[in-house]
């Protein structure tokens, strides 16, 4: 299969299936109020629990899919995920309490990885040297269906009510399955393969050892989406607090849409130009950029710099995630690549699991202002391990050592 056939295809399905997710996550906190809770740190510290359980299981779960797609093909995994995670979705609609949002999130972390699984499917089957392009053009479509899904899903919840949101959900996890299950083959060729020899599957016992040298990116990986999600419980709640005008749902889909505009810039842009001057200091100056975007948050209540600031947060992030998933495309050996990939993605969802967590109890033990200055700080300081640990990704691959850019 033509590589830049797939890319296109995957794109509009991960703009599909983000659309959807996106519809229902930022009004988490709003949704919970309707199943009961009234006190608001009881509303932060459930909207911390109830996102960060589906990272719980996912973490243990990514690795695994990532293996049977080594070794079976990825358009299976991708049906496997689309289907079950849109079954769970539409089961959240119609949930009564707090706790059953909490087990249908734990359900959905084991048969997640739709996004992860797509962008590995990419990266196995690019050229390298179009690996920044594409993996950043990929990311485009997941970030257009975040811009896209909070607007939408404010309005919908403001006409219909957040019921309806988790089966718009669901209906849209089926169509970007479909869309997989029509248009792609489950083997394509690897252009990107010196050899036309047919793939060999790596032993299990020595499965996960490639992959140790690439443990620094993946470390990376989770502490940048921790430092990402650890506001994503609190952003909605607190500009409720600083808006305090009518239509609250749709400003608060619009500060979260625009993270999504931030990283649909970004992502595309720092693909080419990581390709061009290298994706690890590319990473190194986005991460302190990120970093100091949160300031103003900490320092300000106004919504216009809350708007701004997601922005530019988005814009960092996005460009970020781009160079971390050429990073495991480059530094992963070539029958591993899957595998790797989900590590890579076991790492973003321990980053999902943690982040809220921390973001959820700063907020309830300290303030709201205190979560962006505690954001910024990790952002920093991984910008900052970047920098001291010069051997990151330094590994051999088909007999020789290579080092990244």
């Amino acid at each position: 299969m033509d590589w830049k056939r797939t890319l296109w295809v995957l794109w509009v399905a991960n703009l599909i299936f983000s659309t959807g997710i996106s519809l229902f996550l930022p009004f988490l906190p709003f949704y919970i109020q309707e199943l009961g809770v009234r006190d608001t740190d009881d509303v932060v510290r459930w909207s911390g629990w109830i996102f960060t359980s589906q990272s719980v299981t996912a973490v243990l779960f990514q690795p695994l899919w990532g293996s049977i797609a080594d070794k079976r093909g990825h358009k299976g995994m991708l049906l496997r995920s689309g289907i079950g995670m849109a079954v769970m979705t539409i089961l959240m609609g119609f949930a009564a309490a707090p706790w059953q949002l909490l087990v249908l999130r734990l359900l959905n972390g084991v048969l997640s990885g739709f996004i992860a699984m797509s962008v590995s499917f990419q990266a196995s089957i690019t050229p390298e040297k179009h690996a920044g392009k594409a993996l950043g053009l990929m990311q485009t479509g997941q970030t257009a269906g975040m811009l896209i899904g909070p607007l939408l899903g404010g309005g919908i919840a403001e006409l219909l009510g957040f019921r309806q949101v988790f089966l718009l959900t669901g209906v849209l996890s089926l169509l970007a399955t479909l869309c997989v299950g029509v248009f792609v083959n489950n083997r394509p060729v690897e252009t990107n393969r010196d050899s036309d020899a047919p793939r060999k599957p790596v032993p299990g016992s020595a499965g996960w050892k490639p992959l140790i040298p690439l443990l620094p990116v993946f470390a990376v990986t989770a502490v940048t989406q921790l430092g990402m999600m650890s506001i994503q419980p609190i952003v909605t709640v607190y500009t409720q607090m600083i808006y305090g005008g009518s239509h609250v749902t749709v400003i608060a889909g619009l500060v979260v849409a625009m993270t999504g505009i931030g990283n649909l810039i970004g992502s595309p842009f720092v693909g080419r130009i990581g390709d061009r001057i290298g994706h690890r200091k590319m990473l190194v100056l986005l991460l302190f950029l990120a970093g100091i975007s949160l300031l103003p948050q900490a320092l300000f209540s106004s919504l216009w710099i809350l708007l701004v600031c997601r922005f530019f947060l988005g814009l960092f992030v996005g460009g970020a995630t781009t160079s971390l998933s050429v990073l495991v495309k480059r530094l992963a050996p070539k029958d591993t690549v899957s595998r790797a990939f989900g590590f890579s993605a076991s790492s973003r969802f321990l980053g999902n699991f943690a982040g809220p967590l921390i973001g959820s109890a700063v907020a309830a033990s300290f303030g709201f202002r205190e979560v962006f200055a505690v954001t910024s700080a990790v952002f920093l300081l991984n910008g900052a391990f970047l920098v001291l640990y010069r051997g990151m990704g330094t590994v051999p691959e088909r007999g020789r050592f290579r080092r990244p850019s």
